[in-house]
C-alpha cells in the first residue's frame, strides 16, 4: 500500500513543495490542492490516508498568522476534516500549518460531541523577543506522549523559521495537555517564550500533530550545517525524516478500508 497524502495550500503557502518531497521520500503519494478546488468539492478528502497543511505565510498572516485560512476552513471543511480524523487519518501542521490547526480549534483538542463547534483554547502569538527567528534548535520527545508523528525520535535539531510561534494557553489547558500526553515536542531551551517549552503539540488521539520547528527542512544529511560530522552523514535517515517515515508505516499497520 502507498500512503495518498493531500498537500493543502492556499496564497501565500511556500512549503507545500518541502513537505511533499518529504512525504515522497518516505514512500507516499502526495497529491497538491488549494483550498478553493478543496472547499468545491470536500469529499474529495475521502480519498486520502494523510494530510499536510503546509509552512508559509497564508494569506500573507494578514490580521494573524494562520487566521484567514483557519476561518476558511472552519466554515467550509469543518465537518469533513473531523470526519477525516475520526476514521484514523494523521494529520500535520507545520508553523504556518500549526498556526491554521491551532486557530481552527482542531489543535489541541476539539470537542468529543461533533455537534459542538471548534473553539480555539491556545494560540501562537509573537515571539518573546519581537523578532523572526532562524535557526536550529534542540528538541525533545516527552516519553509520554501520544503522538503518532513522534514516537519514534528522541532528542535531534530542527530547524525554525517563525515570527509568531509562542505556544501560549490557559494552565488549565498546559496541565491537561501534560497529563493526556498530548505535548508532543519541547524546546531544549528557551526559544521562544513559549509556555513550558513546548514546541508541538497533538490532539486527544495522537493523529494530529501540529509544530513549529520544519522536519520536512531536514530529510536529507546535507541539509544540517553540521553534516560532515554528525552520525546521519553516512546514510542514515535523518531525524526529520524519520517523523514521515514513522506516519506512513503507521498508515500501512492501520491500513483502512475503502470509503465507499
Amino acid at each position: 500500500m502507498t500512503p495518498k497524502v493531500l498537500i493543502l495550500r492556499t496564497a501565500g503557502t511556500n512549503c507545500d513543495e518541502e513537505l511533499a518531497h518529504a512525504f515522497r521520500l518516505a514512500g507516499a503519494e502526495p497529491t497538491t490542492l488549494h483550498v478553493n478546488a478543496l472547499a468545491e468539492r470536500p469529499e474529495q478528502l475521502d480519498a486520502f490516508d494523510l494530510i499536510g497543511f503546509p509552512g508559509g505565510f497564508s494569506y500573507g498572516d494578514d490580521v494573524a498568522a494562520g487566521r484567514i485560512l483557519a476561518s476558511r476552513l472552519k466554515h467550509h471543511l469543518e465537518t469533513p476534516l473531523r470526519r477525516a480524523v475520526r476514521r484514523g487519518v494523521p494529520m500535520i501542521g507545520v508553523c504556518n500549518g500549526f498556526q491554521v490547526l491551532v486557530k481552527l480549534g482542531l489543535l489541541p483538542a476539539s470537542p468529543d460531541d461533533e455537534s459542538q463547534p471548534l473553539k480555539q483554547a491556545a494560540t501562537l502569538a509573537d515571539n518573546t523577543s519581537g523578532r523572526f527567528i532562524d535557526r536550529w534548535v534542540g528538541v525533545s520527545v516527552p516519553a509520554e506522549t501520544k503522538c503518532v508523528w513522534t514516537a519514534g525520535v528522541g532528542e535531534h535539531e530542527l530547524p525554525i523559521a517563525h515570527g509568531e510561534g509562542r505556544f501560549v494557553a490557559p494552565d488549565a489547558v498546559l496541565d491537561g495537555l501534560e497529563a493526556n500526553g498530548q505535548v508532543a515536542l519541547r524546546y531544549a531551551e528557551d526559544v521562544n517564550g513559549s509556555d513550558r517549552r513546548i514546541a508541538g503539540v497533538c490532539d486527544p488521539t495522537g493523529l494530529v500533530f501540529g509544530l513549529m520547528p520544519h522536519p520536512e527542512r531536514y530529510v536529507t544529511a546535507t541539509q544540517h550545517p553540521a553534516w560532515t560530522s554528525r552520525p546521519d552523514s553516512a546514510g542514515g535517515a535523518t531525524a526529520g525524516l524519520r517523523y514521515f517515515q514513522d506516519v506512513v508505516e503507521h498508515v500501512r499497520q492501520h491500513q483502512r478500508e475503502p470509503v465507499a
